[in-house]
Order: C-alpha cells, then sequence, then structure tokens
C-alpha cells in the first residue's frame, strides 16, 4: 500500500478504552494492528478524521490526538449538545466497538521545533496541547508554559493528566488554569481568557522575547484575541501555529464574485494516490464538491474551512479560496489551498492532494 493511499483510507480500529474526563468528555483509546502501526504513527498536534454512517447519511469529524509521540492512539472529544457524532462518542461508545478512523494527518505539528513553547487553549483545545506539551517535556531541554482557559474546575479536560505533567517536569512547565466561572485566588486567573486578561498574564509571565514557538487552539474568539497580543508583543507571524475548533464568522467577498461568470465551466484536474481526474467544473462550486462527483474519494471532513483534511497544493491554474481557518501563511504562500472552500477561477485548475 503507498503512502498515499494510506492517507485517505478509513480502517476499522477498535475502541481500547472510554475515559471520562468530565461530564461532557471523554478520551477515546484505540487499538491499532501490527500491521498499521506505521501508517497510524503522529506526530504531537495532528489529528484523526473519523467516520460514521447514521440513516444511510455519511458523517465525519475530525479530532485531535492527545496522546505524546510513540504513545497509544487516543483522541479527546467534548459533546456538542445535539452532536450526531460528538454524543456518540461520549455517551454510547464501549471497549471493543469498532469506528472507521483515517491516518493521522495536519501541519498543526511540532515536528522538527524546539525551543521554548508558548501554548494557549481554551476548553477542548487542550486536547493537542497535551500531546505537544507532553512530547516537548519528554526531549529534556524543551521548556512549555500553557496557558489553559474554561468555565469551571469541573470543565476541565485532562486534570490528572496535567498536573501529573506539572509534577514530572516542575522547572520546565509552567501551568496557568484560567476559570471564567469560578473565582480563584489570583484575580489574574478569574475571568474569561480574552485579549485583555492575555495581554496582563502575557506580560506578567511570559518572557515572549525568549518564545520559540507558539500553539494556539480554541474558538475563534481566542485565537483573535491571541494572535493580536503576541503581534504586540513583537511575536512574528511565522512563530505562531493556530488550530480552531470552531469558527462562527461570515465568509469574506469573494474578489472574483461575477454574476456573468455564473454557469461557466473550468476544466479542473485533481490528483490523488498518483491518480489524475480532469472534469468540467462550474466555476460557483468549490472544488471539492464538485470533484467527488468522479472522485468520491477525496479528503475531507468540516467543510468549513477550519480542519485542513481538504488541503491540496495548487500546481496550475488560479482559485478563490472563500475562507482559511487552517492553513499557515507558509502553505498558502507555496501553494496550498483548502479545496472545500476554493472555487476554479481560471480557464484549467489543477491541485495536488498527493503533494
Amino acid at each position: 500500500m503507498t503512502l498515499t493511499a494510506t492517507r485517505t483510507t478509513f480502517h476499522p480500529l477498535a475502541v481500547a478504552g472510554v475515559e471520562r474526563l468530565t461530564d461532557d468528555s471523554v478520551a477515546v483509546r484505540f487499538t491499532v494492528p501490527a500491521e498499521l502501526e506505521e501508517t497510524f504513527a503522529f506526530t504531537a498536534g495532528q489529528s484523526l478524521t473519523l467516520r460514521r454512517v447514521v440513516d444511510g447519511v455519511e458523517h465525519r469529524r475530525t479530532y485531535s490526538i492527545c496522546s505524546s509521540e510513540g504513545a497509544g492512539l487516543r483522541i479527546g472529544v467534548r459533546e456538542i449538545p445535539g452532536g450526531i457524532f460528538s454524543s456518540w462518542l461520549v455517551r454510547d461508545l464501549r471497549p471493543g466497538d469498532e469506528v472507521e478512523v483515517q491516518p493521522p494527518r495536519g501541519s498543526f505539528q511540532v515536528a522538527g521545533r524546539g525551543g521554548r513553547h508558548l501554548c494557549v487553549a481554551a476548553g477542548s483545545g487542550i486536547t493537542p496541547m497535551l500531546s505537544i506539551a507532553a512530547t516537548v517535556l519528554a526531549r529534556g531541554d524543551d521548556r512549555v508554559t500553557l496557558l489553559y482557559g474554561n468555565r469551571t474546575t469541573g470543565s476541565v479536560m485532562f486534570a490528572e493528566e496535567l498536573a501529573d505533567l506539572k509534577n514530572a517536569y516542575p522547572e520546565r512547565l509552567q501551568l496557568v488554569h484560567v476559570l471564567s466561572r469560578e473565582p480563584r485566588e489570583v484575580e489574574l486567573f478569574s475571568g474569561r481568557l480574552d485579549a485583555d486578561r492575555l495581554r496582563r498574564i502575557v506580560s506578567a509571565l511570559v518572557p515572549v522575547e525568549e518564545v520559540d514557538q507558539v500553539w494556539l487552539c480554541g474558538p475563534f474568539g481566542l485565537i483573535a484575541g491571541a494572535t493580536e497580543v503576541l503581534a504586540e508583543a513583537g511575536v512574528s507571524a511565522d512563530r505562531i501555529h493556530v488550530e480552531h475548533f470552531y469558527v462562527d464568522e461570515p465568509p469574506p467577498v469573494l474578489r472574483h464574485a461575477d454574476p456573468e461568470l455564473a454557469g461557466e465551466t473550468s476544466q479542473v484536474t485533481v490528483v490523488l494516490d498518483g491518480r489524475a481526474t480532469t472534469t468540467p467544473m462550474e466555476r460557483g462550486r468549490s472544488i471539492l464538491d464538485s470533484a467527488q462527483v468522479v472522485r468520491p474519494d477525496l479528503p475531507f471532513a468540516c467543510k468549513g474551512g477550519v480542519c485542513g483534511t481538504c488541503r491540496a497544493r495548487l500546481s496550475a491554474g488560479e482559485v478563490e479560496m472563500v475562507r482559511n481557518y487552517a492553513l499557515e501563511a507558509a502553505e498558502v504562500a507555496a501553494g496550498f489551498v483548502l479545496t472545500c472552500q476554493s472555487l476554479p477561477v481560471s480557464d484549467e485548475v489543477r491541485v495536488d492532494f498527493d503533494a
């Protein structure tokens, strides 16, 4: 099996354990067969896409891996009220059940990045941070400051694991819990982890001039505020790595929106698993939605420009990317696009999922 094939294939993995973290969250541990160990090897910060079919309809969701590199495969899940996928994982999943899982992917990863790390997370955004922190601290010289926002102590995911990690690395891990609905002894740590509070905490506790890498994971508001604060403090954009788990923002206006183009098509070629497929696509539809008619094996999950599962390199032509909350500036500069958010503009377009 080739590398590209394993990246996009779903495998049935048995559930080894379901650990209750809070009233509405769990950690799900999978058993990986020996023949798939290389396929499911991961880098800290990466995620898994899961698939299930309900009443004949396929649903996919992406969840971050919370294990340190080299440890067993495990994800953290917080229930979304009414969520057809998260509620099933949190309430109904049992050891021995099988879940269809795609191999690890995602550019939000710590590989090759060492030194001093600043991690800022809220809620379930702690999941990849736990993986990153545990992995880099095990190196023996990296240092981590982790700022973690929640409503109350009862809503803190991985509370015991974080405490254990702090006990294991007391000199190299600085762990700060910020609670919005429960008073703490230190006023600075009581309240919402918004831009103002982050500005004060960073100023008091974090020597930003010594920070080599910044990791942000949480809702849009947290990440926007943190990015603003860090820019004010002089942290360059190439050191800031972002992963959104929810975005409630309208898409921007298309630069190439033109009523006269309605109904016109482009010849779009998609490359996946070494196979190129060309088909005419309407300029008003995303490349992913259009191409799935002829290539149903294309990778995707959220279709909202957040998870990055549908990432591909634009190797020819021009597209309009409606929104992007998954790709870093360096990836965009290198020609990568989110196909779920990209509309063909030129007469011919080629995107490569194998790149």
